[in-house]
């Protein structure tokens, strides 16, 4: 440890250190980018599949459970399988699932049909983040995975920009079902070029000695899996299930009602939705990367994790709270920066979080936490579709979707500080 230490601060003060790793990020940026385009794609032709196919708001909410569900179900296996089978083989794995099953909506015809290929998404794309966060975890010191982790978590922003600009081009050239197909091939290149190029840090080539130091400057870790009943004994693992399960819905409420919401209420068609989609997303990719830098750059003057990390939280969960007037403001513009103000503090609070699970667990727990953590989120964003859908059926109101934003954040981060109020490492069995 001691030898390593020596390495990577020479290499630092003489400028060698590589920089390799943040190709693998690149990796996991194109990744998380391509799950966001495959799930956005549905949400951005809504408007108009509900009035083609004839689904009522209440059966878009349960299409939209039906992915979340599979989403669950998917992370209670998808952290444990990448533990055990590396991230090589786990993400490849999960990708082959997910991009077949986004090209399988173009055979939809029915409410049914499209529930059973967001279903089979979900399983698929529910190994994507717990792969990306043990990734980071093998290929970045502590130091530095908070940002590594906001630079890949922008892929969700990314994709949800891609989404509404190519979209609505497809589905006006060659019919909605060519936007499901044209994911597959963004997925099949993925594939290959991971395939290709990914190794851990100790078997890749062109990782230099000095690089693959810094990586491991951190003190040495157990490889051993950790059972999850063992996780489960720990507050820590709650504190992170207990954030997911209370600000994940939120996220997954603007990627699948946005546009109806701006449909509704603003009357955008599918080639007027693009502009402010993008603009939300924009602001959410930036809050993404902004998150994870602040909490970094705290650590850099000196503070503690704890300090750092909650305090960059308590920023964006700020961000999220003017939300609650954006259903109720006249100006299209008005509601699109209030909505993307909230994006931004999203995603900087998601990076946050994330890394969360490195700051309190070793990288041999870190996939099982995320996916547990995962799939508190996704029981929430079941909750949440249940709940918008028979809201809109009855009311029509967005308004306490909207004030349940705002709010939860800040309740969240109350629940973190009340379980793990100074971020100590949870002591595993070896």
């Amino acid at each position: 440890m001691q030898a390593n230490s020596a390495v990577a601060e020479a290499s630092s003060a003489t400028g060698v250190i590589g920089h390799y790793r943040w190709r693998i990020c690149a990796l996991l940026l194109f990744a998380t980018t391509i799950n966001y385009v495959d799930r956005q794609v549905l949400g951005v032709l809504a408007p108009s599949l509900q009035g083609e196919i004839g689904w009522d708001e209440q059966q878009y909410g349960y299409i939209v459970t039906a992915f979340q569900a599979a989403y669950a179900i998917g992370l209670i296996s998808a952290g444990a399988v990448i533990d055990r089978l590396g991230t090589r083989v786990g993400y490849a794995l999960a990708v082959c699932v997910w991009s077949i099953a986004a090209m399988s909506h173009s055979l939809a015809a029915t409410v049914v049909g499209f529930a059973i290929a967001r279903f089979m998404l979900g399983l698929g794309e529910a190994g994507n983040f717990p792969a990306a966060i043990k990734t980071v975890a093998e290929w970045f010191p502590r130091k530095e995975r908070a940002f590594a982790t906001g630079i890949f978590n922008s892929g969700s922003n990314i994709g949800a920009i891609v989404a509404p600009l190519t979209v609505p081009i497809i589905a006006i050239t060659w019919g909605w079902q060519a936007a499901f197909l044209c994911t597959g091939v963004l997925s099949a290149t993925w594939l290959v070029l991971w395939w290709t190029i990914y190794r851990s840090p100790e078997q890749h080539p062109k990782v230099s000695a000095a690089e693959l130091a810094y990586i491991r400057s951190d003190p040495p870790e157990q490889n051993t899996p950790v059972p999850w009943l063992h996780l489960l004994q720990h507050r820590q693992t709650w504190a992170f299930v207990a954030a997911k399960f209370m600000t994940d819905p939120i996220w997954w409420f603007f990627l699948f009602w946005l546009p109806k919401f701006l449909n509704q209420e603003y009357g955008l068609t599918l080639t007027g939705l693009g502009l402010p989609l993008v603009i939300i997303y924009v602001m959410a990719d930036i809050g993404s990367i902004f998150g994870g830098w602040l909490a970094g750059r705290f650590i850099k003057l000196g503070w503690s994790v704890n300090r750092a990390r909650k305090t960059a939280m308590l920023v964006c969960a700020l961000c999220v709270v003017p939300i609650v007037f954006a259903s109720q403001v006249q100006n299209l513009w008005v509601a699109v920066a209030l909505i993307g103000l909230a994006t931004a503090g999203h995603q900087g609070w998601s990076a946050n979080v994330f890394t969360l699970t490195s700051d309190m667990f070793p990288r041999r727990a870190v996939a099982s936490v995320v996916g547990m953590g995962g799939f508190g989120g996704a029981v929430g964003g079941m909750m949440i579709a249940m709940f918008t859908g028979f809201l809109l059926q009855t009311t029509g109101s967005y308004v306490p979707v909207f004030v349940m934003a705002g709010s939860a954040y800040l309740l969240a981060l109350l629940v973190v500080q009340l379980l793990a109020p100074r971020l100590e490492p949870a002591t595993l069995a070896k």
